[in-house]
């Protein structure tokens, strides 16, 4: 297992994290948000969603809260339809846009561009048009699809993380808990298994279209 170095180190680090809904950030990668919020000190981050109610997009923010906490977090949303965004494909750009003219990130974080889910899919492909100079991991979200492709980089999380993770994903989104799909077994069994994947407890795993290896 060859060893990633993200170089997020020797200053501030600013993050962005797309979502197509509220919940699919800290799904995808809730426990990789709260190692670098354990390891990178004076980290910011923007969190954009492209769906949501106000009732969800409220769970988002205390979600934002939960997963980095004591870091700089802003949290927007363009409130567009769910399960409809490729036919939205302009405001959902414009609402992407919008948020790489604000500050220059140095790690983006999207839904997978495999996604069987087409909001998911929509926001994955327009990630890397948008900061196109700019790292971008894709992760992956648990469904009934089946949809899981090959990942290659792995966050490996200690069970104390993969813990929290799952505890604050049930504090922060109780609109989701009466799912069949929103439990522990779900979160814990995908983590173990990446865990396996690169000879650790438990990880989260991504992919990436595009990286430079500098030395």
């Amino acid at each position: 297992m060859l060893p990633f170095q993200l170089g997020l180190g020797g200053g501030p680090v600013h993050l962005v994290a797309l979502g197509a809904h509220p919940d699919d950030i800290e799904i995808g990668c809730g426990g990789t948000l709260l190692r670098l919020a354990e390891t990178v000190p004076g980290l910011t981050a923007e969190f954009v969603i492209a769906t949501g109610t106000p009732v969800r997009l409220e769970e988002a923010r205390r979600a934002a809260e939960l997963f980095l906490p004591g870091c700089e977090v802003t949290v927007t949303s363009a409130e567009l339809p769910d399960g409809r965004l490729p036919t939205y494909w302009e405001d959902v750009k414009e609402l992407l846009e919008t948020a790489a003219r604000g500050r220059r990130p140095d790690l983006v974080l999207a839904p997978s561009r495999t996604d069987a889910h087409q909001d998911h899919r929509c926001v994955a492909e327009l990630a890397t048009t948008v900061w196109r100079d700019h790292l971008v991991l894709n992760y992956e979200i648990p469904k009934w699809d089946g949809d899981f492709s090959r990942p290659w980089l792995y966050v490996a999380l200690t069970e104390e993380q993969l813990r929290e993770k799952v505890a604050r994903l049930h504090k922060a989104y109780p609109s989701q808990v009466p799912h069949d799909w929103f439990d522990e077994e779900v979160f814990a069994g995908l983590a173990r298994l990446r865990g396996m994947e690169c000879r650790a407890r438990y990880a989260e795993a991504f992919t990436t279209a595009k990286a430079t290896v500098t030395w």
